[in-house]
């Protein structure tokens, strides 16, 4: 089945920018204009993407923080709900906090239960994700575990931790952190950004510059997975990926925010998009 195509839509994009007066821009009046414009199917998948900053706000709640992270779908008393009655959340997601409200319970039987929360909810939503109708979503996913498992690991092993403790998920991935020696895990033929990624967590003390380092190659990776997607969801969801990241960075560093919105701009250019048809 064909998808949608939102060529008016996505040139309009490219309108947004970042407010002269103010740090930021409000990333989630353009994730709730996109939800807007899109069919109820590719909603789904917008939805979704966004899911992840509800599992991190979920675990804030449960941990005592106040920390809320407003790009999730959920507001701050929807999650606290959530936290002891599911019914927003994706089935998956919502088993694993039933079933660590209940370890004797229904949902305990599927649900390892002995493993930390964060853990499993996490592992819940990119399996989610691996399901999801959409190509990018679900390549993102897999792609964004592996670098956060790939980061996790290299932070462990510089504190001696237990790998096992930190990885999210399972796979091929995760048993070679698990088990590898090397410095790379073993895992610089297998993934091409593996090194770049072992190499800023070691080498970069400065947390700011990590984080840029790391955000750059999130950067390349969503537009590596939406090279040949120009109006469709795909291409919607690579440039909320985009948008996530400029939202963050320009409560972090307004200059590097404003720098890569730029950046966003030029990739959105609407005479390239079209010349590429």
């Amino acid at each position: 089945m064909f998808g949608s195509n939102y060529y008016t839509l996505v040139a309009g994009l490219k309108e947004y920018a970042l407010d002269s007066d103010a740090k930021g821009f409000d990333a989630k009046e353009i994730v709730s204009e996109i939800l807007e414009n899109v069919s109820s199917r590719d909603a789904a998948a917008v939805r979704l993407l966004y899911t992840w900053y509800d599992c991190e706000n979920l675990v804030n709640f449960r941990n005592g923080r106040s920390a809320h992270n407003a790009l999730g779908n959920l507001t701050r008393e929807q999650i606290e709900a959530e936290s002891a009655r599911p019914s927003l959340l994706p089935k998956r997601l919502a088993a694993v906090v039933r079933a660590y409200d209940n370890p004797e319970g229904e949902d305990a039987e599927t649900v390892d239960v002995n493993r930390r929360f964060e853990r499993t909810l996490f592992a819940a939503y990119y399996d989610e994700c691996a399901r999801s109708s959409s190509r990018f979503l679900s390549e993102w996913s897999e792609f964004d575990r592996t670098l956060r498992n790939i980061m996790a690991a290299a932070v462990a092993r510089q504190q001696s931790r237990s790998i096992d403790e930190v990885t999210v998920g399972g796979g091929d991935a995760v048993e070679q952190l698990q088990r590898s020696s090397a410095a790379d895990f073993g895992l610089r033929g297998e993934y091409s950004f593996a090194d770049a990624v072992i190499t800023a967590v070691n080498d970069e003390q400065n947390i700011l510059d990590k984080e840029r380092k790391i955000d750059i190659i999130r950067w390349n990776e969503a537009d590596s997975l939406s090279v040949f997607d120009y109006f469709d969801i795909d291409a919607i969801l690579a440039y909320l990926v985009k948008i996530n990241m400029v939202a963050r960075w320009s409560t972090l560093d307004e200059r590097q925010g404003r720098e890569m919105f730029e950046r966003l701009l030029a990739d959105l250019d609407g005479k390239d998009l079209i010349n590429k048809q």
